[in-house]
């Protein structure tokens, strides 16, 4: 898949998320890159944001913008961060690629009101054939890496977060899905989003 695609679903799951956090709140963004989410979320919804990532080079372009970063390993944990010190924690295209996911997502439930978990959908009809069929590493547009060069080192789908919220109770308050080029509701297409959603994007709390 070429890159003008995979820009695409990036450019979408930005637009999504800007779309979900009010204005004037407290974000934090794990796995936060060049912080140009954070940019625009400041500049459209005046946040207050901060970023973390373990990629220090890519934390200049932050830095830049005035955003208030951290260089940091999401995988130690965040106790440098006290609890419900955010109103939206945003965990986009990060899940996949952490050793301790199950650490990062109750990390971000202690620290934020809400956690916005993005992760490209494994169980999408082109991995599971892709596999059956041809007998290689599947790809689908929201991964469309080789199996030498993919960050991905979680093999996770839609169903499966389900599962973990329902089992460590964590409240699902909105899911959404990216089929083609567009976002649905998984209330309309809920039989189907495990098969046919190239990203699922939650919105998650802790159950009182």
């Amino acid at each position: 898949m070429n890159d003008l695609y995979v820009n695409k679903l990036d450019r979408t799951d930005r637009d999504m998320i800007i779309s979900m956090i009010p204005e004037k709140a407290r974000v934090l963004d794990l796995g936060s890159g060049n912080c140009s989410l954070l940019a625009d979320l400041v500049a459209r919804k005046d946040v207050v944001g901060f970023g973390v990532d373990i990629d220090g080079e890519s934390l200049v372009d932050g830095l830049s913008s005035g955003i208030s970063i951290y260089h940091g390993d999401l995988d130690e944990g965040l106790s440098d961060f006290p609890d419900n010190s955010f109103d939206y924690v945003i965990l986009n295209q990060t899940l996949q690629v952490v050793k301790h996911p199950l650490l990062v997502i109750t990390e971000m439930l202690r620290i934020g009101q809400f956690g916005i978990v993005g992760f490209p959908n494994f169980g999408h009809w082109r991995m599971r054939f892709g596999l059956l069929l041809k007998g290689r590493a599947p790809k689908s547009p929201a991964l469309p890496f080789e199996w030498f060069n993919t960050p991905n080192i979680r093999q996770l789908t839609v169903k499966d977060l389900r599962d973990y919220c329902e089992q460590e109770q964590i409240k699902i308050i909105r899911e959404h899905y990216l089929f083609g080029s567009s976002w649905h509701h998984t209330r309309l297409l809920h039989p189907y989003a495990n098969i046919f959603a190239h990203i699922g994007l939650f919105v998650i709390t802790r159950k009182s």
